[in-house]
């Protein structure tokens, strides 16, 4: 049975924005409190669209975050945006979509909903140290684990990609219990660099080739609660 511990979490308050690392996160059949809970909409082919960095990789230059650090599920407020220029802007601010449309070139609507609006709907992502430094090995220098957009990043005694053989097994995670889905295969976000947006293909060649495009593995909770920095992990 492998163990170890929290390393980092992170939270991603809109869809395909920088986010922010935070100390604790609360969790339920939702996934993370608040992550992913707001998106940026565009028009394709005459019908509304949740904008990524897929599409327009200048989303990453901006940030979203929330003013309180411990964010109840049905209570998530709303967030404050950063400007690559450094301006803030709140959610609700009849600025913010002017801004956000003068510098993405397209005209945008902002969306929020609680039920959150990850890509795997009811989730969470969970990726692992011994991963992160294996596949940063083999490109010749560290990775930035932002790049993975991930929300709970654990230290286990399990060799790298050990997760690609965790599907229905159980995380526990400080007082929350984690059903492992699937390895979660990845699109081209992990390409750019989170603070530059440069891309790096090499990446995405990287884990297509030697790993089927996998890293890190999707999760949901099977119970609610709070998960911490430095908290326990067991896989059972």
């Amino acid at each position: 049975m492998a163990s170890g511990s929290v390393l980092e979490l992170h939270r991603w308050p809109v869809k395909s924005l920088g986010g922010e690392p935070v100390v604790a996160l609360r969790v339920d059949g939702r996934g993370a409190a608040g992550d992913r809970a707001h998106a940026v909409l565009d028009v394709f082919k005459g019908a509304p669209r949740r904008l990524t960095a897929r599409e327009m990789p200048r989303m990453l230059a901006w940030r979203a975050r929330y003013a309180q650090d411990d964010v109840e599920p049905g209570e998530v407020p709303l967030p404050v945006l950063s400007a690559p220029g450094g301006a803030s802007f709140a959610w609700d601010d009849p600025a913010l979509p002017g801004a956000l449309a003068d510098d993405f070139g397209r005209a945008v609507t902002l969306r929020r909903d609680l039920a959150l609006m990850q890509d795997l709907g009811d989730s969470l992502l969970v990726t692992t140290d011994a991963t992160l430094h294996a596949v940063g090995a083999a490109l010749g220098g560290p990775l930035d684990l932002r790049r993975f957009r991930p929300n709970v990043h654990v230290a286990l005694d399990a060799p790298a990609y050990a997760e690609e053989g965790w599907m229905g097994r159980t995380l526990r995670v400080g007082e929350v219990e984690l059903e492992l889905l699937h390895p979660c295969e990845r699109c081209a976000i992990p390409t750019r660099d989170p603070d530059t947006q440069v891309k790096d293909a090499r990446i995405l060649r990287w884990l297509t080739r030697e790993r089927d495009g996998l890293f890190g593995i999707n999760a949901r909770a099977r119970t609610a609660g709070r998960i911490a920095l430095g908290d326990p992990v067991s896989l059972l």
